[in-house]
Parts: structure tokens; sequence; C-alpha cells
């Protein structure tokens, strides 16, 4: 696979929005031991941790917009479930996705 420029735009086939029980957010800073604090779109700051099939396969840093699965039973936990590329993200605020994050 060619490596890319960072200001190369990817092109968007299919991105993968909210369902049921998943809310926006982003990262606003990293904790440690795999968790971070996350902003999300219904206006509540989350600890979330990053799922195990993440851990080493995807990098998430402050200010990735992420997607996240509240926990039933803490509603202040929760757990990430996808991170958005720049194309993406773009792509969320065109549409408005994104309209109660500073992205």
């Amino acid at each position: 696979m060619p490596k890319r420029k960072k200001d190369e735009v990817v092109e968007i086939k299919d991105v993968r929005v909210p369902m049921e029980g998943e809310i926006l957010g982003v990262v606003e800073r990293m904790v440690g031991n795999d968790r971070l604090i996350v902003s999300c779109t219904d206006g509540k700051t989350r600890l979330a941790r990053i799922r195990g099939k993440f851990k080493k396969k995807v990098w998430i840093r402050n200010g990735d917009v992420v997607l996240v699965a509240p926990w039933g039973f803490q509603d202040d936990r929760a757990d990430i479930v996808w991170r958005y590329n720049e194309g993406e993200v773009k792509w969320l605020k065109n549409k408005g996705y994104l309209s109660g994050l500073n992205v």
C-alpha cells in the first residue's frame, strides 16, 4: 500500500454513522491505561476505554473524532467503537452530525 502525504484527502466510500446506542465525540485528553476523556454530542463528558480490537491497530490522539457506545449501567463511561479520518470528519460536518461539537 503506497504511503499518503499528510495533506492528501482520502476518498470517502462508506462513512459509519451513529446507530442506536452510539454517540459521536471528540477526544479531549488521554488518561492512560487505554482510557480517554471524550466530550460527546449530547453534552456529557465520559471516560471511554479503547476496545481490545483497536488497541494495537488504531492509534487515537487528542482532537480525534470518535464513535462512542455509552455503557447501559454507568452513563459516565463508554467504549470507543470507531475513529474517523479527516475526510470522514468533513463529510460528517457537511451532513450536520457534528453540530454539538467543537472540531
